[in-house]
Formats: C-alpha cells, sequence, structure tokens
C-alpha cells in the first residue's frame, strides 16, 4: 500500500509529522464550521500516523510476536480552540514529540489552514497493559521514538 500511496500517513518535515486533512460536510456542524470534537479526531489520526512512520503500529503493540500487549492511552490534553475550519478546507496536523520518559510521551499537535494556527494540543499519552496498568516504554519502542524527540527550546 505504501508503494500505491506514499504520504497516506502523512510525511516527516525533520522530526515534525505533518498529516493533511481535508474538512468533509460530515466533519461540521449545523453552522458550517468543523465541529469541537473532531478537531481531537483530526489529532489522533495525527498521533497514529506519527508513530505508523517511526515503524510503531498500534495493532503490532496490541498483537507483539513477543512480550506482553501494550498500548497507547491519553492520559492528559490542554487544548486551545483558536479559529474555526470549515467545509472543504484543506488542513495540515503537526505533531511533534517534545517529552519522552519511561512511560509516557508528551506530544506538542497544531492544526493549521495555509500556515495559520487553528487549534493547539499538548497531549500526554501513557504506555499501558491490555487492562489498563501502567507499564513502562520497551527500551526498543523508545529507541525507535528517541530521534524524533525535539530538543528544548533556549
Amino acid at each position: 500500500m505504501a508503494e500505491r500511496w506514499p504520504d497516506l500517513a502523512g510525511r516527516f518535515e525533520d522530526r515534525r509529522h505533518v498529516l493533511p486533512v481535508r474538512v468533509y460536510y460530515e466533519d461540521t456542524d449545523f453552522s458550517g464550521a468543523v465541529y469541537h470534537a473532531n478537531y481531537l479526531r483530526f489529532c489522533e489520526r495525527g498521533r497514529s500516523d506519527f508513530l505508523r512512520l517511526t515503524g510503531l503500529f498500534h495493532s503490532q503493540l496490541q498483537a507483539p510476536a513477543s512480550g506482553e500487549p501494550l498500548a497507547f492511552a491519553v492520559r492528559h490534553m490542554d487544548i486551545d480552540f483558536l479559529k474555526p475550519a470549515g467545509m472543504d478546507d484543506a488542513l495540515e496536523v503537526e505533531t511533534r514529540l517534545a517529552q519522552l520518559s519511561g512511560a509516557a510521551l508528551s506530544l506538542d499537535q497544531r492544526i493549521l489552514r495555509h500556515g495559520e494556527i487553528l487549534f493547539t494540543a499538548r497531549v500526554k499519552v501513557v504506555v499501558v497493559d491490555k487492562r489498563g496498568r501502567p507499564r513502562r516504554l520497551p527500551p526498543a519502542l523508545k529507541s525507535r521514538l528517541a530521534p524524533y524527540l525535539e530538543p528544548l527550546s533556549e
């Protein structure tokens, strides 16, 4: 599929993952603006495809060849709705890995339209087992993510 749809999961520009998203009728409310919960759906897709392009697939985490099944669960979100998007808008969901610890990741996400920031989110996700208990990120997974960690700003 990757050969036929090379950018289906977006792309990396340095450490920043960019996922294009088109706003469809189903994404909007009665006014024609994107319904607020759909920004979270767009961000979820961005996070999932960020992981996919680093070589981490949710399906492989849930059914690993060895070790216990794991998943990422959202622990906390800080979100800010800045400007509305509307039907037929072409958006970009940017995802950056801001922090990487033993059992958690923090990601900064933005949704933009032609370079204008419409929505921002800081998302903390934790690694959990199939019962929802916290687990440490296995070293192999952590090493896949480490190259995408944003350097601290001065």
